[in-house]
């Protein structure tokens, strides 16, 4: 049978990854495939480089249009990233009846619907499991694997960067400015952090989570996206003495009214599994009405770690190459013509529990002050944790864990609470999930 010919766009960390775990494993690869497969061409910006990867018997161009165009080439893989290029790239491999395999995120939450409903006309397959969490196999189990559920939730783990951030924070008491230098300096965070620290990787991640896991279109613009970097020393030791631990988190749920999708800072109880997982490691956790709430762990970058699932997405679509395109599953798990529209919920009207941090000057009758404010607006308080003055400057630190309220009503107790004139600066909130 005729070897499988790829053409790998992008020769950097993941390109690399790839072709070193292709020819690693081939035999292994080879016999769950049922066919050969072979990089047979790369595109890269330079030819000239030392390379971390075996680049013998590939034939290296540094136009990728060439790969693309290429009759011979049947797979391409794309691993340039960002929106631009790429995604003309991956047009016009659709265009010409090739599949395609991208670890691109940012490509499938913003351009996702257009690309799937142009390879479901051509008959191709986009398989993209590395655009979410690298290694963790997240995309197969939620399409595949709990095919039989209703997804109730998700939340996940899902940028190793602010994880690892957070982590420093919690264990060795550093601020965030610090712990974000390091991290830039061990590569875990570009020199602009902003898609990590403020959740911007995070929400490309989720977007496709959760049209998977709902059946909805990819929505990337109606994601409420707030980053880790506000979160100070002291809210992260706060949560600790109350028995919980700060992780910035994407968050689904299917509710009645819509379908929540956000991504922020949230207090999560110590005893979670998925408040454990530390450093640059990644973890989702899936609540289906059948399962139950199931854990996905690992890698969730890397060379090697997302290079597996890109190779698996090859070994996938190897294994398609003969089956009719209407028997292949589908791309956002729902058969095309069942994707439903189902409204996206505004963070105003999510209902959700809260961590309030309050600095307070020093005086009788504040504190009833704030508890009324909260009152009027329904919102129960469910623990308070009053501090010592700090410095002797006669400012309070009040912690406040609220029990479920609506956002919108929790915005208005918070511009009422800061208007006070006992209240020294902002309110600092952070939102609680239970995640039972």
């Amino acid at each position: 049978m005729q070897s499988v010919n790829i053409g790998v766009l992008g020769l950097g960390t993941v390109g690399s990854g790839t072709v070193n775990v292709l020819r690693r494993n081939i035999k292994e690869i080879t016999r769950r495939a049922g066919r050969d497969i072979e990089i047979t061409r790369a595109a890269d910006r330079t030819i000239d480089k030392e390379r971390s990867c075996d680049i013998s018997g590939i034939h290296l161009t540094t136009d990728a249009l060439e790969i693309v165009n290429d009759p011979n080439i049947h797979v391409v893989v794309e691993l340039i990233g960002g929106t631009g290029i790429a995604r003309d790239l991956v047009l016009q491999a659709i265009e010409n009846g090739k599949h395609v395999v991208t670890a691109n995120k940012a490509l499938i939450a913003l351009h996702g619907n257009e690309l799937f409903e142009k390879a479901q006309d051509k008959g191709v397959t986009i398989a993209f499991e590395a655009a979410v969490a690298g290694g963790i196999p997240i995309i197969k189990a939620m399409r595949e694997g709990l095919s039989a559920n209703s997804i109730e939730w998700l939340a996940g783990i899902i940028n190793g960067t602010g994880n690892f951030i957070l982590t420093e924070m919690r264990d060795k008491g550093r601020d965030f400015p610090e712990v974000l230098e390091e991290a830039q300096a061990l590569g875990y965070a570009e020199a602009d952090p902003t898609f990590d620290v403020e959740g911007i990787d995070a929400a490309h991640k989720l977007t496709i989570m959760a049209s998977i896991a709902f059946g909805i279109p990819l929505q990337f613009d109606k994601a409420y996206t707030e980053g880790i970097s506000k979160i100070s020393q002291e809210d992260v030791q706060y949560a600790a003495e109350l028995g919980y631990i700060i992780k910035h988190l994407g968050i689904s749920k299917k509710t009645e009214q819509g379908v929540e999708l956000r991504v922020h800072p949230t207090l999560i109880p110590h005893r979670r599994l998925i408040a454990n997982v530390d450093g640059v490691m990644n973890a989702v956790l899936v609540k289906g009405d059948a399962v139950g709430p199931t854990l996905y762990y690992g890698a969730g970058a890397g060379s090697e770690a997302t290079a597996s699932a890109v190779v698996a997405d090859i070994v996938d679509v190897v294994r398609t190459l003969t089956t009719d395109p209407e028997n292949r599953v589908p791309h956002l798990a729902f058969q095309p013509d069942a994707i439903v529209d189902t409204p996206i919920l505004p963070i105003s009207e999510v209902v959700t529990s809260y961590y309030l941090r309050i600095h307070t000057d020093d005086e009788p009758g504040v504190l009833a002050d704030i508890t009324r404010i909260l009152a009027e607006q329904s919102i129960s308080i469910e623990a308070i944790l009053q501090k010592q003055p700090e410095d002797h400057n006669g400012i309070v630190p009040v912690i406040m864990l609220t029990q479920e309220v609506a956002e919108k009503n929790m915005d208005l107790a918070i511009k009422q609470i800061e208007e006070l004139t006992t209240v020294e600066d902002s309110v600092m909130r952070i939102r609680m999930e239970s995640l039972g």
